[in-house]
């Protein structure tokens, strides 16, 4: 799906599909962390069962007011158990399927906020 936001100096998710997002049109394979104030890196997460406490405190670093979890292509929610340390930074977090994170997210980067999309892009499972 092609995303159409408005000129924004931040960086802007600009589409995304199976397995895939763009990130100012540059297309990336794989999970990946989005921040409004520049951040971006790989985030070390093929499937959701791969996932721990310890992708989470990873974010909890970044020092965002909000945090939206892009589960994939269904939404599915971390456990309370992993978010821990984003609770104790006082960092909200949104859980929602990949493509509704990648539209949230952004909605907020374009209004300044602090925000870290944390998404998780699984490969469809007919890809070899």
């Amino acid at each position: 799906m092609k995303l159409q936001p408005d000129k924004s100096d931040v960086q802007t998710l600009t589409a995304h599909g199976p397995g895939w997002v763009a990130i100012n049109n540059e297309k990336v394979e794989g999970s990946v962390v989005v921040g409004s104030r520049g951040e971006r890196f790989a985030w070390d997460c093929g499937h959701f069962d791969e996932l721990g406490a310890r992708h989470f405190e990873q974010l909890a670093g970044l020092g965002a007011e909000l945090v939206i979890f892009g589960s994939g292509a269904r939404i599915r929610f971390p456990k309370a158990a992993w978010l821990t340390a984003l609770m104790a930074k006082r960092t909200g977090v949104e859980t929602m399927d990949t493509g509704a994170a990648c539209r949230t997210y952004n909605i907020l980067a374009a209004e300044g906020r602090h925000v870290v999309a944390a998404l998780l892009v699984e490969l469809p499972p007919d890809a070899g």
